[in-house]
């Protein structure tokens, strides 16, 4: 019986309700869930909403360094030893987020399996994500490393609609790429004009986006001293 009860264990669940060691909270929007410096003893888990990750240099300068929606964790450097929170984090919307303790997260990892594959699934997939990053900041171009990015926030490969709207503001994308809003504005509207997105408040992904980048037609980086920063 125990056993049946055991194989019943839904992550998903479990990462929905209070518990021990758990607690559900909700984040208004431009609501900081931590920030960075201080003291990293939880893992948070987003249900809903979109959370932005900023870090801040020994010279005052921000940056932002992703943007986790709901499915992901964040927080998880205490689990590494990390003492300190290594960056910021802010509620992009209304979020619920579920607060999990270190010695709660690491209970339910030797316990329960099939969280264990969900944890380790996330981490295997952030790591690849970061390794991607590292590579498109190194070989490609501004203008190229902003379609990846609008492709990637409208999940692009992933199921649902061919055209998803993205809400995220041009400083924003800026700094996720590592140019300046005027580029980033030069670029969008370069990519507007040739069909490639909509916008209009919010930015609608077309499907020639992906090709162009996919395929390495023209319409991207047809300059390239106008192109690369």
């Amino acid at each position: 019986m125990g056993n049946a009860v055991k194989n019943l264990f839904d992550p998903k669940v479990f990462l929905a309700k209070v518990g021990a060691g758990k607690t559900i909270l909700e984040f208004h929007k431009n609501q900081k869930v931590f920030a960075q410096g201080e003291a990293a003893d939880t893992i948070f888990y987003i249900q809903k909403g979109r959370i932005k990750l900023t870090v801040l240099s020994e010279q005052g300068k921000e940056a932002v360094v992703g943007i986790l929606e709901p499915g992901q964790f964040f927080g998880e450097g205490c689990m590494n030893g990390h003492p300190l929170r290594i960056a910021t984090t802010t509620a992009m919307e209304e979020c619920v987020i579920t607060s999990i303790t270190k010695e709660a997260m690491i209970a339910v990892l030797h316990e329960e399996t099939r969280f264990s594959e969900l944890f380790m699934a996330y981490l295997l997939t952030r790591n690849s994500r970061i390794e991607e990053d590292l590579i498109d900041q190194l070989f490609n171009s501004s203008e190229r490393r902003l379609a990846r990015l609008l492709l990637l926030l409208a999940h692009f490969g992933k199921e649902g609609s061919p055209q998803l709207l993205v809400d995220i503001s041009q400083e924003t994308l800026a700094e996720m790429i590592g140019t300046t809003r005027s580029r980033v504005s030069f670029f969008m509207n370069k990519f507007r004009k040739l069909g490639l997105i909509s916008y209009n408040g919010k930015i609608e992904v077309h499907n020639s986006l992906l090709n162009a980048v996919l395929h390495e037609k023209p319409q991207i980086d047809r300059d390239e001293s106008t192109s690369k920063v």
